[in-house]
């Protein structure tokens, strides 16, 4: 696809196609195209759903969906119109890997199944996100994150403990975690591909994301039989690792094991709590968990955030301040990550968004810019994907494809 703009980053040249709305499907682009995929973004004649969860918005473009999908290009089609089909068929001719997260059976019924796909494009990587996976009795069932939560377990052991309400994770983990595994599946299956010059499917779901998070849990379950529940935010087999309290605020502090421990008390002045046989050892401290944290807790109380935070550091004792998410951008370890960055938006402006989580020493990646307008590269990528200009007006004149002009 001759014209596509030059990408920096370890993917530079991979080409993907989103067929993917919401959040799951495009984490997975996000994350190729920040290491540096052209990843083409195929939305439908009204666009991502993500489009319409406002507010916030900017200039009238959603918040939630320019965070969702910066550095992609975009392209609207038709997908029940065969000429959209027959579109989508050029695109995939110069593709390395597709993307989509649609209920099961809509990309059958649209004849661009990957049973179908793959005797066209034998090299295609082909990745499907859905709620529960593509096989298995819930694989027609519609998946969200908080159903997802729910039933991996997560909402079980998330809270402030017996007897409290259910809660979620505040951020959607099984969105975001599904995201990122689709995009591992899809450069595992693009490597044996460069092996073997075959591509495969690559099936993943918010609810096999949302058991990945259950690790420590299963663990403790298949060992014991029963099954842990809500702890707040202490640790199911380390104590004392939790937030406490302070004189003027909150600070978490990770003493999870003997040698963290030890410099803990050291740090706080209380070195005789590490002859208390309640509290000896970590098989002792987690029997006594409730105790210790009413023994720890007037101590911390009698200080300021602040004089904790060095104390502690001065101590080697791993801690940190709980941040909301404005304090946590101003950060200058954020910053020095370069995890908030800064984009050129048609409408919008300056602006900022995330940055990638992952650095590279000999081929950088970053974001390439923001999310497309609805529609907006439609015409170059015809273009490049080799349409005369007398025929990209035609599939726009006939509501094939949709256009907008930056």
């Amino acid at each position: 696809m001759a014209g596509a703009t030059k990408r920096s980053g370890p993917l530079a040249g991979m080409r993907v196609i989103e067929l993917a709305h919401i959040m799951a499907g495009p984490v997975c682009g996000l994350m190729l195209a920040d290491m540096g995929a052209e990843v083409i973004k195929v939305e439908k004649m009204d666009g991502d759903d993500t489009r319409r969860t406002v507010p916030p918005a900017l200039e009238g473009e959603s918040a939630a969906y320019m965070m969702m999908n910066r550095g992609k290009r975009g392209i609207s089609l038709d997908l029940k119109d065969p000429d959209g089909v027959a579109v989508l068929r050029r695109l995939l001719g110069g593709a390395d890997a597709l993307i989509e997260n649609y209920r099961g059976g809509t990309m059958e019924r649209l004849g661009i199944g990957y049973e179908t796909l793959r005797q066209e494009f034998p090299e295609l990587v082909y990745c499907s996100l859905s709620g529960f996976g593509r096989t298995g009795p819930y694989a027609d069932r519609a998946g969200f994150d908080l159903v997802a939560q729910g039933m991996s377990g997560l909402m079980s052991v998330t809270g402030e403990g017996p007897g409290r309400p259910p809660m979620k994770c505040g951020p959607p983990v099984t969105d975001i975690t599904a995201g990122i595994l689709a995009a591992m599946g899809i450069l595992a299956a693009y490597a044996n591909r460069l092996r073997t010059g075959q591509g495969q499917a690559v099936d993943t779901s918010l609810f096999e994301a949302g058991i990945t998070h259950t690790y420590w849990q299963s663990a403790i379950a298949m060992a014991t039989g029963i099954a842990p529940g809500p702890m707040g935010s202490a640790h199911p087999l380390n104590a004392p690792y939790e937030a406490v309290e302070t004189a003027d605020g909150w600070i978490t502090i990770g003493a999870a094991n003997q040698t963290n421990w030890l410099r803990l008390l050291k740090a706080i002045g209380a070195e005789a709590l590490g002859e208390d046989p309640r509290f000896a050892l970590n098989r002792d401290r987690m029997a006594n968990r409730h105790e210790l944290a009413a023994t720890l807790a007037p101590v911390f109380r009698a200080h300021g955030s602040a004089e904790w935070l060095a104390r502690l550091e001065a101590g080697g004792v791993p801690a940190g301040p709980v941040l909301d998410v404005n304090a946590m951008h101003r950060d200058p370890q954020t910053l020095a990550r370069e995890m908030v960055v800064e984009v050129d938006h048609p409408r919008v402006g300056r602006m900022k968004t995330l940055g990638l989580p992952v650095k590279f020493s000999a081929t950088p990646g970053r974001v390439h810019g923001p999310a497309p307008l609805l529609g907006e590269h439609s015409r170059a990528i015809l273009a490049e994907a080799g349409y005369a200009a007398a025929e990209i007006d035609g599939l726009i004149a006939r509501g094939v494809v949709r256009e907008t002009v930056a």
